[in-house]
């Protein structure tokens, strides 16, 4: 690959925290969740942990999920044009649970992962699991591997710096070099409809910071890059 841009900037993260849209805001009117007592004190204790930190704004909210089985709290990482994942807590009676929600109805996954957590206890014990565990994933590393042929990037990798987890993809075949694409494929670098994975591109040509520092993308890339959830074009 060539004629890499010298000059890579920094991606602006969805950004502008404003006082009048703080964090955990319940998604539309109050009454029309019919939140218990107990779910109104552990939305208004995370929200007052919230305003505590020191971290880049991400969206956040607090409501249902599809099934109006709990009540539901999510932070979203993205930037000014991708939502890369969403993260969120699941409160039923005296139980919170919460992971990486891989899907649009932001239920749990059937398989937990890394992330997952499970609380037992009262609404503001809860409230101060949530705040920990959000605020960790809030403070993670978030890098941008990028692939570029005749100075234009032709696929990008956004991952977490510190573990090398991949978040959301793109490979553009239009962009990329002449027979690129069709070898992935032979390689078997491909799923879900058809969506070529940067797993098989080699060393990305930059790495540019995102979100938080960029330190451990050096280490990060020399892992084996975990692709789990990846979007295929977006």
């Amino acid at each position: 690959m060539s004629d890499v841009p010298s000059s890579p900037e920094r991606e602006p993260f969805y950004s502008g925290r404003v006082p009048e849209n703080p964090w955990f805001e319940i998604d539309g009117p109050v009454d029309a969740w019919e939140f218990d007592e107990a779910e109104l004190a552990f939305a208004t204790r995370l929200r007052a942990l919230a305003e505590r930190w020191d971290v880049p704004f991400a969206s956040s909210w607090v409501g249902r999920p599809e099934d109006d089985s709990s009540l539901l709290a999510v932070v979203t990482l993205g930037t000014s044009r991708l939502s890369l994942a969403d993260f969120g807590v699941h409160v039923t009676g005296s139980t919170m649970r919460g992971d990486r929600l891989d899907n649009p109805l932001h239920f749990l996954p059937e398989r937990p992962t890394s992330y997952s957590i499970e609380v037992t206890g009262s609404p503001d014990e809860h409230a101060e699991r949530a705040a920990q565990w959000f605020e960790t994933i809030l403070r993670k590393p978030v890098v941008r591997h990028e692939w570029v042929h005749d100075g234009r990037i032709h696929a990008e990798l956004y991952l977490f710096a510190d573990t090398g987890e991949g978040m959301a993809q793109r490979y553009d075949s239009t962009l990329s070099p002449p027979g690129q694409e069709q070898e992935l494929i032979a390689a078997g670098q491909v799923t879900g409809l058809n969506w070529i994975q940067t797993s098989g591109l080699g060393p990305p040509d930059r790495i540019v910071p995102v979100r938080g520092t960029s330190e451990g993308a050096g280490s990060s890339e020399r892992r084996r890059l975990s692709v789990r959830g990846l979007l295929g074009r977006f």
